[in-house]
């Protein structure tokens, strides 16, 4: 037999089972036609069956004929021996595996830590699509930039996936991050066209444009979302319904805008035409705007509109016009609710854009002084209810507001009202060294409630009740020499004290700080001054006294008045007193109530009211709540 049949026979007698089957195959020639037998072999490594080709190559003398056989055997079974050294195979493979997993490298673990984060964010996905798939409202197919992404709408979220081929890697691949958008972060939506140039209607649909805010810590921030589709009906059957659960979020239709011209530098109505107006118009929000023309003009028109055709009031300027409608707001409320003693919340929000020189208020709420940051809170609809103080002298009402200095703030807001010609900072630098200069304290009895709680937020039942405590509460009164008295209900963030002037309050804790500064040298005054602008705490000191307070009574025991010595300086200087806010008769003590003069000549008694007022921005959590401004 030629030799290299030998090979073949060996394997052919070293298994019978082989032999018989290859026999059988034999006996199955017909003539000189050799058949060929064709069996698909099942994969490599299923030690069950496992399927070897045999490959023999037989010359037979076959009626004198040699025939070249080709034979597929299957073996339908491995002997034990073979299963045997399998399985020693597999246990040595396995022990090689564990010992590489037990001392890996610094790499080997970063990329195992990453692959578990990977599915850690899988099984979350997973979840949050599970949550969310009963609520699926539509799902397609768009193109984000250059790439396809399977896009999927809910009622609160947009989500989007890249899609990517379904072809075979040699690494481990890394899954596509999905993209998320919620919907209340959304505030317009807009069909994307091609036009021509001056083409003004029409044009090829591209797509659909959704209008959103970005966050940066506490600044908000314009973004857009594109979605790319040419099909103008799929398009618009996501515009459509994009447009319809939008309308199921609190958001403002129609608003009054009032405009204060002669706030800080005079830039108000460039603010509100540069960044305010833009961002109204592509949220689809009417306005109804009021440019205020004197101190006041804004109350009166308050008492007379139509507050039922409006969902919210918008003040463009400084703290004095903020103060100046939130009077108003609450004034106009106990008017319609025909409670002329007790205040009523406002219905309507007042959204503030700041346009003054410190914009306490804004910066407070806010967290920043940006207009853009501001708008955006409008137009989302974000309401934030906030503490107010009523001021009053003899059971009369002077007016509502957020703080109030007595003493070296009402005395330096006097002087730097006399140089209203001045620049803002160089009259704020004139009035704060000439009351430095001639600093003296006052007299007075101070008397005040401590607050019965410090909790952060009030129940709902306390939102509007009246602080009047009874006669069985008691007031703390001390009698002495200050040479400041600061009530705040909120903390008075600005660019010159970046941690505010009452950092220990918070914006609806339903208490106000009270910060009374005892008498001590000038030296020591002005090192307490500028801690408020640094880190430092300024009330280490041991002539400063704080406490939260439901109410406080300041009662000067010199009714001398402070405009004796002022009348003095007035005829050396050669001016005429400014005219406050609120006049009293005969001698009067300057009183800083929202940057705003006003001139008191008897005692001021000043009540805490939870939650008075709704301001335009975002409530905080607790740990969020005692912020920094980072105003530009």
């Amino acid at each position: 037999m030629h030799a290299r049949t030998r090979p073949a026979r060996r394997l052919l007698t070293a298994c019978p089972s082989r032999l018989r089957r290859a026999d059988e195959a034999m006996c199955c020639l017909h003539g000189d036609k050799t058949p060929e037998i064709h069996r698909k072999p099942a994969r490599r490594g299923d030690f069950g069956w496992l399927i070897s080709l045999l490959h023999v190559h037989l010359p037979l003398c076959l009626s004198e004929r040699e025939i070249d056989l080709f034979v597929l055997v299957e073996s339908v079974n491995m002997s034990e021996s073979e299963k045997e050294l399998g399985e020693q195979r597999d246990s040595t493979k396995k022990k090689k595996k564990k010992k590489k997993k037990e001392t890996p490298s610094g790499k080997t673990k970063k990329k195992q830590q990453q692959g578990e984060r990977r599915e850690q964010e899988v099984v979350q996905r997973e979840q949050v699509e599970e949550e969310h798939s009963d609520s699926v409202v539509l799902r397609g197919i768009f193109k984000l930039g250059k790439k396809s992404h399977d896009v999927l709408l809910t009622r609160t979220r947009l989500t989007w996936t890249p899609i990517t081929p379904e072809t075979p890697t040699t690494g481990e691949a890394c899954p596509p991050q999905p993209g998320v958008l919620l919907l209340r972060d959304v505030y317009a939506v807009k069909v994307k066209r091609r036009r021509s140039a001056g083409q003004e209607s029409g044009g090829a649909v591209l797509g659909v444009a959704l209008f959103c805010c970005r966050r940066r810590g506490r600044r908000l921030e314009q973004d857009t979302l594109q979605l790319h589709n040419a099909s103008a009906e799929h398009t618009h059957t996501w515009y459509n319904t994009l447009k319809e659960l939008l309308t199921a979020f609190s958001r403002p239709r129609y608003l009054k805008v009032f405009i204060n011209p002669s706030s800080y530098k005079k830039e108000s109505v460039h603010i509100y035409r540069e960044h305010v107006a833009p961002l109204f118009k592509m949220a689809d929000v009417r306005t109804d705007i009021t440019v205020t023309e004197r101190k006041g003009h804004a109350l009166s028109v308050m008492k007379e509109c139509k507050l039922d055709e409006y969902d919210g009031v918008v003040c463009v300027g400084g703290d004095g016009s903020v103060a100046e409608l939130c009077h108003a707001l609450v004034l106009r409320a106990q008017l319609d609710a025909d409670s002329p003693e007790k205040p009523v919340r406002p219905v309507l929000p007042l959204g503030i854009i700041p346009a003054g020189s410190t914009d306490v208020v804004s910066c407070s709420v806010h967290g920043v002084r940006d207009p853009v940051t501001a708008a955006l809170h409008i137009v989302l609809g974000h309401k934030q209810q906030v503490d107010m103080c009523s001021f009053s002298s003899l059971g009369q009402l002077v007016c509502f507001g957020f703080s109030a200095m007595f003493g070296f703030g009402g005395q330096s807001l006097a002087r730097a009202e006399k140089k209203r010609w001045m620049p803002t900072s160089r009259r704020r630098e004139y009035a704060l060294v000439k009351t430095l200069a001639r600093l003296r304290p006052e007299d007075c009895q101070l008397s005040f409630l401590p607050a019965k709680t410090s909790t952060r937020n009030l129940s709902e039942h306390r939102d509007n009740q009246d602080l009047d405590r009874g006669p069985e509460e008691t007031w703390t009164t001390n009698q002495g020499l200050y040479l400041n008295i600061s009530i705040m209900s909120i903390p008075c963030l600005s660019p010159h004290a970046p941690r505010g002037l009452a950092p220990n309050t918070s914006l609806a804790n339903g208490s106000a700080a009270l910060i009374a500064v005892g008498n001590t040298s000038r030296s020591e005054f002005i090192k307490h001054l500028k801690r408020y602008s640094s880190s430092s705490e300024p009330f280490s000191f041991s002539f400063v006294d704080t406490h939260a307070v439901s109410a406080v009574r300041i009662r000067p025991r010199s009714l001398v008045g402070w405009t004796e010595e002022e009348e003095e300086s007035e005829e050396e200087e050669g001016e005429s007193r400014p005219t406050p806010i609120i006049q009293s008769e005969g001698a009067a003590f300057p009183w800083n109530i929202d940057g705003e003069l006003v001139e008191i000549a008897n005692e001021v008694l000043v009540r805490v009211h939870p939650r008075l007022i709704t301001l335009c921005g975002e409530e905080l959590d607790e740990a969020e709540s005692t912020i920094s401004c980072s105003c530009f």
